[in-house]
C-alpha cells in the first residue's frame, strides 16, 4: 500500500480560494433573500430616534401600534389569501406572525440603539426661518 502524498501548497491555496468563493456566493444568496429585512433593520437602527419613540410608546402609543399590526395582517390576508406552505398556517395567522416579527425586529433595534447609545441626528424638515432685517438692499445709502 502506497502512503498518501501531501497536497502541494498551490493545491491547498486553490482549494481555499474555491471554498471562499463558494462561501461568498452562498452568503450573497442568503443576503439577497434577506435584503428587505436588512434594510428595515438598518432604517430602524439609524433612522428612528428610539429615545423619543420609547416615550410615546410608554404613554399609550403601543395600542394604536398593535392595532396597526393587526390591520396590516388583515389587509394582507385579504390581498393574498393563500396559506403558508412551509408551516401549514392559514393566511391571516402566518401573515400576523410575519408582521409581528417585523415589529419585534424594530423593537429589538430600538433596544440595541439604547444599549449602544446610538441616537440619529435630528433632521429639521421645516424651512429655515428668515430673519426680518430692515436692510433689504434698497436703502438710499447703497445707490
Amino acid at each position: 500500500m502506497e502512503p498518501l502524498s501531501e497536497p502541494s501548497i498551490w493545491q491547498t491555496l486553490l482549494l481555499l480560494f474555491h471554498t471562499l468563493g463558494t462561501l461568498v456566493i452562498q452568503l450573497a444568496a442568503l443576503g439577497y433573500h434577506l435584503l428587505l429585512w436588512i434594510l428595515f433593520a438598518a432604517w430602524c437602527l439609524w433612522g428612528i430616534n428610539w429615545k423619543r419613540t420609547r416615550h410615546f410608546l410608554a404613554t399609550g402609543a403601543w395600542a394604536p401600534a398593535i392595532l396597526l399590526i393587526v390591520l396590516i395582517a388583515i389587509v394582507w390576508s385579504r390581498i393574498d389569501p393563500s396559506p403558508c406552505a412551509q408551516c401549514g398556517l392559514p393566511a391571516f395567522w402566518w401573515q400576523l406572525g410575519y408582521v409581528s416579527m417585523l415589529a419585534a425586529l424594530a423593537m429589538f433595534c430600538g433596544w440595541i440603539q439604547n444599549v449602544m447609545h446610538w441616537t440619529p441626528h435630528d433632521i429639521s424638515v421645516d424651512p429655515p426661518a428668515h430673519g426680518h432685517g430692515h436692510d433689504h438692499g434698497h436703502s438710499p445709502g447703497h445707490h
